[in-house]
């Protein structure tokens, strides 16, 4: 293989993203001329090496592309998008939406698209940064007052007793009438048309690999879900892995376009970005 031709693929190690990748995991899709590296990583971490250009291909938060758009292209295949649903506030006793303000919330990371949307939900609480994996028992144990939720954690936050205050994708919902695209995959500019167009087939290709052998790619998916049962696996896989993943929707950019828009409005983003798709 010749020196420089290494394609590292950064995303989360969760299930849903262990379901797009489980094509190009189980070595049935690949990409000729280059080695593929897979870099394990929790979001956040991905966006802060965004920010440096380190990883060819990776994972991001919706949230980053503004920061990032002149390094990186967006990709219209891996998209993880919620329809009328998405990350959740939490609190360990009811509360009304109202009842959040002022109050300390508990966030899985400063750049996350749930972040975001938050922020433009609520201006008046003070965030809690931690990772995402301890909010839901920092909740639990009173830490804090509320926290934000993502991955897994939308499905299984009943069993410690906890309470729905918010989902943030139902409100995205009923403000904008579109869904809320949280995570998209990005490449790098410098690695020309030809090679972005060829990496967007090849996830493409893994993820409808996937799709094929559902059972196969779910049972691998579910290594990497925390110890959560089978059904919760499929369904949380279910919710962020379908057709807007094959390729993003016309709704979908318009959201992109409108988040951006909210949020450069309200001082949060540094601009607005042009949406440079790669792939159909």
């Amino acid at each position: 293989m010749a020196e420089g031709r290494r394609l590292r693929i950064g995303h989360s190690p969760d299930a849903d993203d262990a379901f797009m990748f489980f094509g190009i995991a189980m070595g049935v899709v690949g990409l000729d001329g280059w080695a593929i590296e897979h870099v394990l990583a929790d979001i956040e971490t991905l966006n802060d090496r965004a920010f440096r250009g380190e990883l060819e291909v990776t994972a991001i938060s919706a949230a980053v592309y503004p920061w990032v758009a002149s390094t990186y292209r967006l990709l219209r295949v891996g998209a993880s998008v919620g329809r009328c649903y998405g990350p959740k506030v939490l609190a360990r006793v009811p509360l009304a939406p109202d009842d959040l303000r002022g109050r300390r919330i508990a966030v899985p990371g400063r750049y996350t698209t749930a972040f975001l949307l938050l922020r433009l939900y609520l201006s008046d609480f003070e965030p809690v940064i931690m990772a995402f994996d301890r909010i839901l028992s920092a909740v639990a144990r009173g830490d804090v007052d509320a926290g934000l939720v993502i991955h897994e954690g939308q499905l299984t936050y009943p069993a410690l007793g906890l309470h729905e205050v918010v989902d943030l994708g139902r409100w995205w919902a009923d403000t904008t009438g579109l869904p809320i695209p949280l995570g998209v995959n990005v490449i790098r500019r410098d690695l020309g048309e030809a090679t972005a167009e060829s990496v967007a087939c090849l996830l493409r290709h893994s993820i409808l690999y996937a799709m094929l052998d559902r059972e196969a790619a779910l049972e691998y998916a579910r290594l990497f879900g925390r110890g959560v049962d089978a059904e919760t696996c499929r369904t949380f896989v279910q919710m962020y892995v379908n057709d807007d993943t094959l390729s993003l929707k016309p709704d979908g950019e318009q959201a992109l376009r409108t988040l951006y828009a909210m949020a450069h409005e309200w001082g949060l983003i540094p601009t607005v970005p042009a949406l440079d798709f790669v792939g159909q």
